[in-house]
């Protein structure tokens, strides 16, 4: 996903293998980037471009004229079957494939607003009406459409538009020729009825729900940094010989108090399941569901109902602005190289765009920090007035000022000392270029060199003509010979660059059958971004900081309390509750070449050789946790007992799948009795063997729960889920934003039941745990607003005589 698809890999490695070993040396031994990338797309061939070419035109990105008929008929088959939500999106991806102004497009729209309406989703439902009808939709089914449109203004009690609509379809109808007899009775009685639904309501209040919070509220900081932009003035920003840049404390700061609120300076949505290369007729159009059907590609924001590229079926948006502004900053470049981007990777796409996106800043710096590496020699380009004509070595990047030579005091700085979130400061995030194999290295190379000469063949205006105007313009790109390596060599330090700075931008998605009562969720990977202030930030397997995502803004939270001096440290990726700190020790070395001495890992070696308790195995005899390596002894000091530890895990590897089993019969909503059997032998066996903290045991326990939800039988599920609750508080701690998930689970299930003072008290801990980590923008907390309002109005509950 994030680098090339391993077919191209395998390619340019099997190249490189075959390169004369003074090439590689050559390469190798490249002191610059600018050295690595002339070298490397020297012996770049045509075969090669051609290879590329054929793994590209695998994934159908442009518009197939014969996908809207086929996406049409199969939404049309969710729709009888009532799987309203399916039927969406595959009219989506109907749309996507039409031409602008055609029938195929205005009859997807059409369609998808009637599955709107049946999800009632209103709003987005008369927006499809208006696209279809800009579209020119057929006037032989516009009554049918206009009497969805009407219904759905009755809704929002827009009455006056609604009568309007009434009474013009009321002169329709009174030409009968204009539909079939048996049609025009269905017609006038859902006229008729509406009519009454307009008559019954006397107050034309808006009877939809407000639209939800976009979580933006409690995202401001109280009081911006004067040297850090984007951050609160809680942090200043230092730097050390051996760790490099860190934001320290400049006072003592509570938990769930606001550190940083960060927009990306550039992200790309992660396309999750690669469409499938077409290899056959039945392959040749995609009816799975993935994030970029269900996401804006610009804003990341969550949709039903997205609005398509005019020019691909791949880039689709949640509004005509994001479509504009795309188009406008990045999208009519990246348009064309659909199937190159996806077959090249994220990483690839993200170098692309973050270089398209340079040109709407301060040229002369970003030129001078583009080109700063480039040679020992003065580099000149094509004139501009905007356009820094002689460019230094150095990328430290040291600037005039008032006529003197003036030095940044910390890398990435203006020249006035303050921290920007912007293209300087990205510039200034280390590639780490020596630390990279040379075969890593000559496949980015290869690959940045492949696009531009795509690029190239484009025939796109050159960068310096759109940099006279601040203003933002159609995405463009170089056509001169040396501008195109200086392209080259940015999008090459990006590539390298998002290894170790690449920030996952996450999201909070449902999982389950749609009937589940109880909520159940898992964070996924959504888009990948980079954020220059938050990258500021020192890994530490155990932070003391929390990061979330609301569309395309980043905000780091204090998790705990954190004194003033102190570090502010996140974690990227490897942290103690998911990690033993030897993976964790092998995941930061090989991925961000360091060796992580932080004070988690100095207790894990320490307490190495028993292991976490959640990855724990237990004597059968008497219940103590097993020690050792290849073989494991009971750690109790009276047990003998021994046992192999390829018998063991291969007992828990066996379990783990009867457990999968069952999570998959709750999760496509039927044979719950089966999945209960299941869990209960499986939660007999783990009693067995596994420590009562592992984390399988919280998985059955959690399942478990989820069944007896389904059932209705609250008593037992919050039995079972209080059992979940300890596993995850051993592990994640229990201030963790993991606690406070499964608290808001155990709340719904004390709701449902009506276990008022459980939950109300489970509310209140809930929320402790998520405002820390979200703010209170989070839909969960919401929803537990929500959940205590509904519980305190309720008539308290008479007691009964006294005994």
């Amino acid at each position: 996903m994030d680098l090339p698809v391993d077919e191209w890999k395998s390619y340019v490695l099997q190249k490189w293998s075959l390169l004369p070993k003074s090439i590689q040396v050559t390469i190798c031994t490249a002191e610059t980037l600018s050295d690595i990338f002339l070298h490397s797309s020297s012996l770049l061939q045509p075969e090669d471009e051609m290879f590329l070419k054929k793994l590209s035109r695998g994934y159908l990105v442009g518009k197939d004229p014969g996908a809207p008929l086929f996406y049409r008929e199969e939404g049309n088959k969710k729709f009888q079957e009532k799987d309203y939500m399916g039927a969406t999106v595959l009219y989506t991806k109907g749309v996507s494939h039409s031409r602008p102004n055609t029938e195929d497009i205005s009859l997807c729209y059409a369609n998808r607003s009637a599955a709107l309406f049946r999800l009632g989703q209103y709003e987005t439902c008369l927006k499809d009406i208006t696209r279809a009808q800009m579209h020119g939709y057929p006037e032989r089914l516009q009554p049918k459409m206009m009497l969805r449109k009407a219904e759905c203004l009755v809704t929002l009690g827009k009455l006056q538009e609604a009568s309007q609509i009434i009474s013009d379809l009321e002169s329709h109808f009174s030409d009968r020729q204009t539909v079939a007899a048996s049609q025009f009775q269905i017609l006038q009685s859902t006229l008729c009825r509406l009519k009454r639904k307009v008559q019954e309501k006397d107050n034309p209040t808006e009877t939809f729900p407000a639209a939800l919070t976009t979580g933006f509220e409690d995202m401001n900081l109280r009081e911006e940094n004067e040297q850090i932009s984007c951050a609160s003035s809680s942090v200043t920003l230092c730097t050390d010989p051996l760790k490099g840049r860190s934001l320290i404390a400049t006072k003592d700061i509570l938990p769930g108090e606001l550190l940083v609120r960060e927009e990306a300076f550039v992200s790309v949505l992660n396309p999750g399941e690669t469409p499938p290369r077409r290899d056959g007729p039945e392959s040749k159009w995609d009816t799975r569901v993935t994030n970029g059907d269900l996401y804006c590609h610009r804003c990341l924001k969550h949709t039903v109902a997205t609005v398509p590229c005019d020019g691909c079926s791949y880039a689709k948006y949640c509004s005509q602005e994001c479509v504009r502004q795309a188009w406008d900053l990045y999208h009519s470049a990246e348009c064309p190289l659909g199937g190159l981007l996806l077959t090249l990777g994220v990483f690839c796409h993200t170098a692309l765009r973050a270089a398209l996106l340079a040109r709407c800043e301060d040229v002369g710096n970003v030129t001078r920090k583009l080109c700063g590496e480039m040679s020992n020699r003065a580099i000149c380009l094509p004139k501009s007035k905007n356009l820094v004509q002689t460019v230094s070595h150095d990328l430290g990047g040291e600037s005039e000022k008032n006529g003197k030579t003036v030095e940044p005091p910390v890398s990435g700085c203006d020249i006035n000392g303050k921290y920007e979130s912007n293209y300087n400061a990205v510039l200034h995030l280390l590639p780490h270029t020596r630390n990279h194999s040379p075969e890593h290295k000559f496949l980015c190379a290869l690959s940045v060199a492949a696009l531009c000469r795509q690029l190239e063949a484009a025939g796109l205006q050159t960068l310096t003509t759109s940099l006279k105007s601040s203003q933002p313009k159609a995405a463009v790109v170089p056509a001169m010979c040396q501008e195109l390596h200086i392209w080259g060599v940015a999008m090459l330090r990006h590539m390298l660059q998002l290894q170790c700075n690449a920030q996952a931008i996450t999201t909070i998605q449902q999982t389950g059958s749609k009937e589940n009562i109880v909520t159940d969720s898992r964070q996924v990977r959504l888009a990948t971004g980079l954020f220059p202030v938050v990258s500021l930030l020192n890994h530490s397997c155990s932070p003391n900081t929390s990061v979330s995502f609301v569309s395309t803004v980043a905000t780091v939270r204090a998790s705990q309390q954190i004194g003033k001096g102190q570090e502010i440290l996140h974690c990227y990726g490897p942290h103690e509750s998911r990690m033993g700190v030897a993976e964790r020790q092998q995941k930061l070395r090989s991925q961000y070449f360091f060796d992580c001495d932080c004070l988690a890992c100095q207790n894990g070696k320490r307490r190495a050789a028993a292991g976490p308790r959640w990855e724990a195995f237990r004597c059968h005899r008497c219940g103590e946790l097993m020690q050792g390596d290849d073989v494991l002894s009971c750690g109790g000091a009276s047990c003998t007992e021994s046992a192999s530890r390829d018998r063991l895990v291969s007992r828990l590897q066996d379990l783990q799948q009867r457990v999968g089993k069952a999570q998959n019969l709750l999760r496509n909503g039927k044979l719950t009795e089966r999945a209960i059997q299941l869990l209960s032998g499986c939660q007999r066996d783990a009693e067995s063997f596994l420590s009562a903290e592992h984390s399988l045991v919280g998985e059955i326990e959690d399942a478990l729960a989820q069944a007896y939800a389904a059932f209705g039988d609250w008593h037992k599920s919050a039995a079972h889920l209080q059992k979940s609750l300890r596993v995850v508080e051993v592990r994640h701690g229990p201030a963790s934003v993991e606690m406070g998930h499964e608290l808001f689970k155990l709340a719904q299930i004390f709701f449902n039941g009506f276990a008022i003072p459980e939950a109300l008290n489970t509310i209140q801990k809930a929320e402790k745990v998520l405002l820390v980590h979200y703010g209170r923008g989070n839909d969960e907390l919401q929803e537990l607003q929500k959940m205590k309002s509904c519980l305190l109005d309720l008539p308290p509950v008479p007691e009964g005589p006294a005994v």
